[in-house]
Parts: C-alpha cells; sequence; structure tokens
C-alpha cells in the first residue's frame, strides 16, 4: 500500500468514527422505539406513584436491588446533559458519561443489537419527557457485587459487540422479529437463565428462569411442546403481545404485564406477526420450571 492509501484509510477511519453528524430529533419515531421496548417498566416506581422514567424502582436480583435511573431530561439528576455520543456508548457499551461501568441489571447486552437510528430516536423521545428532580436510589447491594471496576472483566465475558445483522437466509419479516426480540424488547434479559456470574446462558436462549427480575418465575417460550410454548399458534402469540391474554384467556402476571400495557399493544400488527414468526422459529428448549412462590410466577 502506497503512502497516498495509508492516508486515505486513515482519514477514512478517522471520519467512520468520528462524533454523530448534526441531526433533527424526531421523537415520535422514538416513541415507537420506546414501546417496543416494553415502556421501559423499570424506570417508573409506579408502585409508589413515582414520575414517570423518574427511576426509584427496586428490581430484585440474586445479587441484590438495583434501582432504576432516572432517565428524565433533567440536567442534573437525569440524563439531560448526555450527548447523542453519550446515549450510544451507555446503551451499547454499558459506560456512564464520565466513565464509571453500569451494572448488567441495564440490558446493554442486549440494547448494543439495536442500531444507531433506533437508538437515536430513543434519545429524542426520552429528551421530549417532562422533566424529573427525582434523585437516584443508591443500589442496595454488598460487596463484591456492588464494586464496579470487575465490570470490565464480566464485559469481556459476556458483553459482545456490534448491532444486529440480518440473516440473508431468513425473510424480512423474521428478520424484523428477531431485532425486535432480541434487541428492543431484549427478550432475553428476562426469559433466559442466567450463571453464577449474572451472564445469560446462550445454550438455553429464551428457555425460562426461576430467578427473572423482581424474583419473578420468567416462562419458556421457545416452541417445547411440554414446557414451553409450542403449542401456542402465530396469532396467540399476537394475540397475548395485543391484549396481555392468553390462549387460555388468563391474563399475564408481573412485569410482562406491564411491559405489554405500556408496550406492545402500542406496536403496529406486522410487529406483533414478525415477533412471533421469530419465536416460533427458535429451537424448542425443555425446561420444566417450579416458581418459588405463587406470586412469583409470570404465569403466561
Amino acid at each position: 500500500m502506497n503512502s497516498a492509501n495509508r492516508i486515505l484509510l486513515a482519514l477514512t477511519f478517522l471520519v467512520a468514527s468520528g462524533p454523530i453528524s448534526a441531526r433533527t430529533p424526531d421523537p415520535e419515531r422514538g416513541k415507537k422505539v420506546f414501546y417496543a421496548s416494553g415502556g421501559c417498566g423499570c424506570h417508573t416506581d409506579v408502585q409508589n406513584d413515582g414520575p414517570f422514567m423518574g427511576g426509584g424502582r427496586g428490581i430484585k436480583t440474586p445479587f441484590g436491588i438495583f434501582f432504576g435511573s432516572n432517565i428524565t431530561p433533567h440536567p442534573e439528576e437525569g440524563v439531560g446533559r448526555w450527548s447523542d455520543e453519550d446515549f450510544i456508548r451507555a446503551m451499547t457499551l454499558g459506560m456512564a458519561p464520565d466513565g464509571r461501568h453500569y451494572f448488567p441489571v441495564f440490558p446493554y447486552t442486549s440494547f448494543r443489537l439495536m442500531n444507531k437510528e433506533d437508538l437515536l430516536h430513543l434519545k429524542d423521545y426520552l429528551f421530549s419527557l417532562p422533566i424529573s428532580s427525582r434523585v437516584n436510589t443508591e443500589h442496595d447491594v454488598p460487596f463484591p457485587f456492588n464494586w464496579r471496576p470487575p465490570l470490565f472483566f464480566w464485559k469481556l465475558l459476556f458483553l459482545e459487540k456490534g448491532s444486529y445483522q440480518p440473516d440473508p437466509s431468513r425473510s424480512k419479516s423474521w428478520n424484523r422479529g428477531a431485532y425486535l426480540s432480541n434487541a428492543l424488547a431484549h427478550c432475553g434479559e428476562c426469559h433466559t437463565p442466567r450463571n453464577l456470574l449474572g451472564g445469560l446462558n446462550p445454550s438455553m436462549h429464551y428457555a425460562g428462569s426461576e430467578e427473572g427480575p423482581e424474583g419473578e418465575l420468567t416462562p419458556n417460550i421457545t416452541p417445547d411442546l411440554e414446557t414451553g410454548i409450542g403449542n401456542w399458534s402465530i396469532e396467540d402469540i399476537v394475540w397475548l403481545l395485543q391484549t396481555g391474554m392468553k390462549p387460555d384467556s388468563d391474563n399475564v402476571q408481573g412485569l410482562m404485564s406491564e411491559s405489554t400495557e405500556n408496550g406492545y399493544v402500542h406496536l403496529p400488527l406486522e410487529d406483533l406477526h414478525a415477533i412471533a414468526e421469530y419465536l416460533s422459529s427458535l429451537p424448542p428448549i425443555h425446561h420444566p420450571l417450579e416458581s418459588k412462590t405463587q406470586e412469583s410466577e409470570m404465569e403466561w
């Protein structure tokens, strides 16, 4: 490679990795991304009538209780001073603007699959919300799980890089469903069991967990006939996402109920069909689950 080509290659790299160019915010498109994420319920303390997206909701995990943060555009307590680059770094790398590692209860391991356009539209929507001055609650997590520096090594193990890449052997609808399920809706964060280090177990993708968020049992949503949703049709899955109601006419409970009511019911029908198509195509995994308490089960 001659000198001129080296210079050209270097300039190309600098342009590609440089700051995000000026753009026109589009909160309406961002609202659709917000709905596809299930309404970001972890950031509103519904039980105590907290401000919308103002943080304070406790998320019970095996490692302690983590509290959702204020993601309104308040300049001090929220994300009001975040640049586009700050937002993308947080959502895809789990890094705060000041360089701190975010705990993986924030599902950046899934959000990193989102494309840049959707990420920035989501930011536009959040920045259009009413400002809340609510101060963030400190996590109730014992040592050593409250220590952030080891998260650098955790990310080396469990945080992959790059956005979702379509599978050319699959249909456009299937790829849309895969993107919505794995990136925006981050279904695997609740429906995939974790190992002792808190990383998702890829061999049990969507097979359910007995230790889901807030202590809930999250059901197996692979098409296994005995322990999953193998007896459900495409329309059954769409119906649940539209209404929060299972094929047996029972309602979903817990976080799934909130995600449906505050998010999925607002999605266009073609997106719901795409999600259903993707879920129905997954390898069936036989994974019996037993709820520790009757109240803790999502009950799909």
